[in-house]
């Protein structure tokens, strides 16, 4: 299966924030992708807010079945979140779950005027309505697969494949 370029679907994501309206969003990445797309974007967009970042891991509703991630993050929201535009940045998009433990997460720090989603890829699969409002590429992904950022000490993005069972 011949993956989309990284690169060029983050200039399509980025093109398609930097001519949404004129709202003063405060970017938010999900470790680990969202956090280097969102400190990317964060870049582009020149914003005055300080980037904030979540991990979701104690928030994700299947948190007893797969256990603790080996390598918890800290979350840090360096801004007032109530009444913030917030937009959430993830890498991959799929089933949603992720997306709703960080919506969750992002309540307790306060309640927001709005939250939209950016996500580098989207692979459908959805399990919960979520939707992104900003995407920079749809790809129809099988569901044994895993789809995975990544980022080389240049900073340069790609996307690689994986069997689930091998990630498992």
């Amino acid at each position: 299966m011949q993956l989309p370029d990284a690169e060029l679907a983050f200039k399509n994501l980025a093109q398609q924030i930097l001519a949404a309206d004129n709202k003063l969003f405060a970017l938010v990445g999900i470790h680990t992708g969202g956090v280097w797309l969102a400190e990317r974007l964060h870049q582009e967009m020149a914003s005055a807010l300080p980037l904030g970042t979540l991990d979701v891991s104690f928030y994700r509703d299947d948190f007893d079945k797969i256990g603790l991630h080996a390598q918890v993050k800290r979350s840090k929201i360096p801004f007032e979140v109530e009444g913030a535009h917030v937009l959430l940045v993830d890498d991959v998009l799929h089933t949603g779950r992720t997306i709703r433990a960080a919506i969750n997460e992002l309540f307790d720090y306060g309640r927001p005027a709005s939250i939209s989603l950016a996500t580098l890829v989207d692979r459908g699969g959805r399990e919960l309505p979520i939707a992104a409002q900003y995407t920079g590429v749809e790809l129809a992904i099988p569901a044994d697969k895993m789809l995975v950022l990544q980022r080389e000490k240049s900073g340069r993005l790609s996307l690689v494949l994986h069997d689930k069972s091998l990630v498992e």
